[in-house]
C-alpha cells in the first residue's frame, strides 16, 4: 500500500457552492478508486476563487455597513477550508457508501509555518480580494499600515500580499493520527493558513498566500508520503506547449525537469509551480516519486496508463 497525497486545483472546483457540490460529487470516484486500489490519501485542494470570493464579500459588506467587520487573509483561508472540506466530505463519503468501503473523511484546518523573514514578505505579489478606486485604495493604505497595494492593469486598485514558501505543517501529528485510524484526510486547503512562531512557540496568522502546491508537497514529506499527485487540467506535462511541436512526457527525472525549466517549457502562472512542487518532493526522500495528471485519470496513473512520473 503507498501513502498517497492528492492536490486539487481551486479552480476545478467550480465558481459557486453548488458547482462546487456537483463536481466534487462526479470526481469522487477518481479519488475512491485509489483507495480501491490499497492505497491511502490524504487530499489538499486550492482555493483561489473561494478566497477571494470570501475577502471581497467582507470587504464589501465592510464598506456599506459598520457592522460588517473587514475579515483578515488568515480567517479567509480557514473558512474556505471549512467550506470545501465540507463538500469534499460530503462528497467522499457518498461514493465510500456506495461501494461499501469502511473508510471515513474528516477535514483538518491546517495552519502551515512559514518563516518570517522569507523574501517574499519583502516583495508582495499575489493579488487578493476587491478591486478599489485610487481614492479608496490610499483610505485603506492610510488605515491599515503595512497594506500594499497595486494598480492592476486599468481596473483599479487592489491589496496584494506576500507568497512564501512552506516551513512546516503545525497539524501534522494529528493528521497522522487519522490516518492510523482509517481516515481520509483534507488538509491544507488553500495552501494552509499561513503563520510564524512568535517568541514564546505561540503561532500568529500573516496576510499571506502559500502555493497550494509546495504546501501539498511539504505535506506530503511531512506524512511520509510515497506519491504526490498533482492534479489538474491536462493530462501530462509537455514541452512547447501550445505549439506544432508540442511534446507530451510519459516521466521526467529530476535533472532534466531541472534543464526544461532552465529553458522556460513551462508557464510562470501554470506548470511551473507544479514542477518545482514535484522536484521538491522527490528530492525529499529517498523512492520518493510524483505524478502531474487530470483527475478523471489518477487511477489509471499509479499503472503507468496516464499522465508524468517525475522521479529522481
Amino acid at each position: 500500500m503507498s501513502r498517497i497525497v492528492i492536490a486539487l486545483g481551486g479552480n476545478a472546483l467550480g465558481d459557486n457552492p453548488r458547482e462546487q457540490r456537483e463536481r466534487i460529487v462526479a470526481s469522487a470516484p477518481a479519488l475512491v478508486g485509489l483507495i480501491s486500489q490499497g492505497h491511502e490519501i490524504i487530499v489538499s485542494h486550492g482555493n483561489g476563487p473561494q478566497v477571494g470570493a470570501i475577502n471581497m464579500a467582507f470587504d464589501l459588506a465592510s464598506q456599506h455597513s459598520n457592522r460588517a467587520p473587514r475579515m483578515d487573509l488568515p480567517e479567509c483561508t480557514a473558512m474556505s477550508q471549512g467550506y470545501i472540506g465540507y463538500h469534499l466530505q460530503q462528497g467522499i463519503k457518498k461514493e465510500l457508501r456506495r461501494l461499501g468501503m469502511p473508510w471515513h473523511v474528516a477535514t483538518v484546518v491546517t495552519q502551515v509555518e512559514v518563516d518570517p523573514e522569507d523574501p517574499a514578505f519583502a516583495e508582495p505579489t499575489k493579488p487578493i480580494g476587491s478591486f478599489y478606486d485610487e481614492q479608496a485604495a490610499e483610505v485603506l493604505r492610510r488605515d491599515e499600515p503595512g497594506v500594499v497595494m497595486v494598480e492592476d492593469s486599468g481596473r483599479g486598485w487592489r491589496r496584494v500580499v506576500a507568497s512564501p514558501r512552506p516551513v512546516d505543517i503545525v497539524e501534522r501529528d494529528s493528521i497522522l493520527n487519522l490516518l492510523d485510524h482509517e481516515f481520509i484526510v483534507i488538509a491544507c486547503g488553500g495552501g494552509g493558513v499561513p503563520v510564524v512562531r512568535d517568541a514564546d512557540g505561540d503561532y500568529r496568522g500573516v496576510p499571506a498566500v502559500i502555493d497550494k502546491d509546495f504546501a501539498s508537497a511539504k505535506l506530503a514529506e511531512a506524512v511520509g508520503a510515497d506519491y504526490l499527485f498533482i492534479l489538474t487540467a491536462v493530462d501530462k506535462v509537455a514541452t512547447n506547449w501550445g505549439q506544432p511541436d508540442q511534446a507530451d512526457l510519459d516521466e521526467l527525472s529530476v535533472d532534466m525537469a531541472l534543464k526544461y525549466i532552465d529553458d522556460h517549457h513551462f508557464g510562470t502562472g501554470s506548470m511551473l509551480p507544479k514542477v518545482q512542487a514535484a522536484i521538491e518532493f522527490v528530492r525529499s526522500g529517498r523512492g520518493r516519486r510524483a505524478v502531474i495528471c487530470s483527475l478523471e485519470k489518477a487511477s489509471l496513473a499509479m499503472s503507468g496508463g496516464a499522465g508524468t512520473l517525475i522521479h529522481e
